[in-house]
C-alpha cells in the first residue's frame, strides 16, 4: 500500500509526541513535514534523523503554519493532523475549512493514539486554558507527596526551542542545570519553582524515553501540562484546572473542552478573586457535561516580596504565554499592583524590537508587558524595554526571578503566587489517590 503524505501542524510540542509515539513507525504514513505557530523563532528548522528514524534519514523540516496551503499542494499532502492547543474551537474549524479548501482531509489525533502507558501510577494536571493554576497546583500535589516520603518526578509538557537532537532527554535538578541547558524564559517560568521546592523536572523531545528515566527514580509520575492540552501518558487520576476569570472557556477551547469532560477531578481556582456568577457558570457546566467529576474549590494566593508600592508608577510583568495565546488580559502582576494600589504604566511606548511586534499581534494587551524571551535576542529587547521604561518599580508576575536573567535598573518586586486548600478538597482527592494507587504499590 503506498503511503499516505500528511503534514503534522504544531508548535513544537503535541506535534513532536505525536510523531513518536504513532507516525515514526507506522507503515501507512509519510510525514513530509511540520508546520510551526504560536512560539517565534520555531520554524525554519529541521526535526533531526536522530529522532525522526531510519524512514526519515534526512530528518523532516519545520514551516512556518502560513506555508500550509502551499505545502499541501506541492508534496500532495492527502491528511493534515492538527497537534498543538489552546486554540478556540472557532480557530480549529477555520484551520480545518484552509486544509479541506487545499484538498486534503483534516484529521485529530486521540487520546489512545498519543498516550503513552507508565509502570508507575500518574497525575495528570491539566486545565482549560493557558494561564488557569496548573504549576501552582502541581506544586502542591508534589509537596503533599513528598511529606509523605514518596519519591516524585515532574515530567512538564515539552517546550523544545533550541537544538532538539540535544533536547530529546532533559533532566532540571538545580539552577546550574537550567542555565547549561540554555533554557528560555517560558521554560524557566515552569521548571524554577519546582527546582527551588526541590523537585527534579523533566522535559524534552523523546516522551517515552523521558518516561524511562524518571521511572527509575520515582514512585509517582506528576505530568505538569502546558497551555491546556491533555496528557501524554496515561493518567490514573486526572485534574482540570478551570478559571473563574474565564467563564464559559471550559467549552470553547480545543483541547481544554476535551480535558474538562475526561476529568475525575475539576478544580475551580482563584476563587479568592472570582465573582460568583462566573464560579456558578463553571460549576454548571460540570454538571452537564462531566457528572461524575469531583468538584474542587481552590484559591490562588498571591504574595509580594515588597509591598511599599502605593502610588507608585510601576510596569507589571506577567507570563508570557498565560497573556498572549492564552488570552488573558492580566495575571497575578496586575492583581498585586491594584491590591496594593499601585499606578501601572503603558509599557508600549516602550517596545523595542519584537516585543513591538507581540503588541500588534496581541492587541488586547495595553497596562501589562509579556515576559517575552524565546531568544537571548527577545530577552535583551525584553530588558530594554524595562529600562526604557519611566516608572519608579518593576513588578515582576513571572514565576521566575528576571532579575537573574537580565539587567533591570529599577527596585523590583517580586510576586509569587501557589495553590490554596478551601476546606481540604484536594488533599482529600489525594488521600483518596494514595490509598488506592501508592500504598498498594508499596506493599
Amino acid at each position: 500500500m503506498k503511503k499516505r503524505n500528511v503534514i503534522i501542524m504544531g508548535a513544537a510540542g503535541r506535534d513532536f509526541h505525536n510523531f513518536n509515539v504513532f507516525f515514526r513507525k507506522n507503515p501507512l504514513y509519510n510525514v513530509v513535514a511540520f508546520t510551526a505557530e504560536q512560539i517565534p523563532g520555531i520554524a525554519d528548522r529541521i526535526y533531526p534523523s536522530q529522532l525522526s528514524g531510519s524512514a526519515y534519514p534526512r530528518g523532516i523540516p519545520i514551516y512556518s503554519e502560513a506555508m500550509l496551503p502551499k505545502l499541501i499542494e506541492k508534496n500532495k499532502v492527502k491528511e493534515v493532523f492538527l497537534s498543538y492547543s489552546d486554540l478556540s474551537n472557532e480557530t480549529v474549524m477555520q484551520k480545518a475549512a484552509l486544509v479541506i479548501a487545499g484538498g486534503a482531509t483534516f484529521s485529530l489525533l486521540g487520546p489512545e493514539d498519543s498516550y503513552i502507558k507508565s509502570k508507575k501510577p500518574v497525575i495528570a494536571v491539566c486545565a482549560v486554558r493557558t494561564g488557569c493554576g496548573k504549576s501552582p497546583l502541581s506544586r502542591f500535589v508534589v509537596n503533599f507527596l513528598r511529606e509523605k516520603s514518596y519519591k516524585v518526578a515532574v515530567i512538564r509538557h515539552p517546550m523544545p526551542y533550541g537544538d532538539l537532537s540535544k533536547q530529546a532527554v532533559q533532566r532540571f535538578a538545580t539552577f546550574d542545570d537550567l542555565d547549561k541547558q540554555e533554557c528560555t524564559i517560558e521554560e524557566r517560568e515552569e521548571y524554577e519553582p519546582h527546582i527551588r521546592n526541590g523537585a527534579v523536572v523533566y522535559a524534552g523531545v523523546d516522551y517515552e524515553k523521558i518516561l524511562q528515566a524518571a521511572e527509575k527514580e520515582t514512585d509517582v509520575i506528576i505530568w505538569d501540562g502546558g497551555n491546556n492540552d491533555f496528557s501524554f501518558y496515561k493518567p490514573d487520576l486526572q485534574v482540570t484546572v478551570a478559571d473563574p476569570h474565564r467563564p464559559g472557556h471550559e467549552l470553547l477551547y480545543y483541547p481544554g473542552e476535551s480535558n474538562f469532560i475526561m476529568a475525575d477531578v475539576i478544580v475551580i481556582s482563584k476563587m479568592n478573586t472570582a465573582k460568583s456568577a462566573n464560579v456558578r457558570i463553571i460549576e454548571n457546566h460540570a454538571k452537564q457535561y462531566n457528572p461524575k467529576a469531583e468538584i474542587v474549590k481552590s484559591r490562588l494566593d498571591i504574595a509580594v516580596s515588597n509591598p511599599n508600592i502605593r502610588n507608585k508608577k510601576v510596569i507589571v510583568i506577567e507570563d508570557g504565554p498565560t497573556v498572549t495565546h492564552g488570552g488573558m488580559k492580566y495575571g497575578a502582576g496586575m492583581i498585586a499592583a491594584k491590591k496594593y494600589k499601585a499606578k501601572p504604566i503603558d509599557p508600549r511606548p516602550y517596545a523595542v524590537g519584537s516585543i513591538k511586534d507581540v503588541y500588534k499581534k496581541y492587541s488586547h494587551l495595553d497596562r501589562i508587558l509579556p515576559a517575552m524571551g524565546y531568544s537571548r535576542r527577545q530577552m535583551k529587547e525584553l530588558e530594554q524595554t524595562i529600562n526604557r521604561a519611566k516608572c519608579d518599580f518593576v513588578v515582576d508576575g513571572t514565576p521566575v526571578d528576571l532579575s537573574r536573567l537580565i539587567k533591570i535598573d529599577k527596585p523590583v518586586v517580586d510576586v509569587d503566587y501557589e495553590f490554596g486548600e478551601i476546606n481540604k478538597g484536594m488533599t482529600n482527592v489525594l488521600l483518596g489517590f494514595e490509598g488506592k494507587f501508592l500504598k498498594k504499590a508499596k506493599r
